[in-house]
């Protein structure tokens, strides 16, 4: 997975410079509605509210903005629209399986919208179920490799009921099932471990490789279907490569 996990910091660092123009606050919004609507509105009771919190504020978010999203979903601010998470699955060009994560207000739109860009680059929306049974949904975290000792992190990710523990050159990476999201959390926590990356996310069982060029040709169209703003998140069965991402990165 370091391959994703290192693109995926490169588009975090992308997300940080596009929220100084304000570009990705609707998006976070948008997850904290649904994170309060679902949960709550106390962060410390609710853990996928805590994790919107934590992203909003890493993005400079305005403190007033987040208050008021959180009322949004909890009911006290009654204006605005009513949000609705959907998961869509469908395929880019190559058989490249995806799972798209959007929050809307308008169904119809979306689904316009996904399958005008999947289309237009050679691919196509699927039926329910037609793409998840290829991914598992997991627990992940990703720490820095320099910045953190395997060992410290192994025991304690172990003692949270963590299935997986992996490394490499750059990262330290946990796997776990999502019920025992928050435990793995907490113990990072209570030993000062803040992990670059934390989420519940659609791991591929098997990734599909294709060439540096062709890869780069499907990672653009992830990239197009990201800037739609009712798109939250995207997991594909697509094998990243260092030349690929270099590819992307000088594209």
């Amino acid at each position: 997975m370091s391959g994703h996990s290192h693109w995926s910091t490169i588009k975090r660092k992308k997300s940080a410079a596009d929220a100084k123009k304000g570009k990705i606050f609707t998006r976070l919004a948008r997850e904290i509605v649904i994170a309060t609507r679902e949960g709550g509105g106390d962060p410390s009771m609710n853990v996928r509210l805590e994790l919107a919190i934590d992203k909003a504020k890493a993005a400079n978010m305005p403190k007033e903005s987040i208050d008021r999203a959180i009322k949004r979903g909890t009911g006290e601010d009654k204006e605005g629209a009513n949000f609705d998470e959907i998961l869509y699955e469908g395929y880019a060009a190559h058989g490249v399986a995806l799972m798209i994560e959007c929050v809307t207000e308008n169904r119809n739109r979306t689904v316009a919208e996904l399958r005008h860009i999947l289309s237009k680059a050679g691919g196509g929306m699927g039926d329910p179920g037609s793409v998840a049974w290829q991914f598992n949904r997991m627990s992940y975290f990703a720490l820095s490799s320099n910045d953190h000792d395997f060992d410290t992190i192994f025991e304690l990710a172990l003692d949270a009921g963590a299935d997986d523990i992996q490394q490499d050159e750059e990262l330290i990476e946990i796997f776990g099932e999502p019920s025992n999201f928050r435990a793995i959390a907490d113990h990072l926590s209570k030993a000062n471990i803040k992990p670059d990356e934390s989420g519940i996310r659609y791991l591929p069982k098997q990734e599909i490789e294709l060439d540096p060029e062709t890869t780069v040709r499907v990672m653009k169209t992830i990239e197009t279907l990201e800037e739609f703003d009712d798109v939250q998140n995207i997991y594909s069965n697509l094998s990243i490569s260092e030349e690929a991402i270099l590819a992307m990165e000088n594209s």
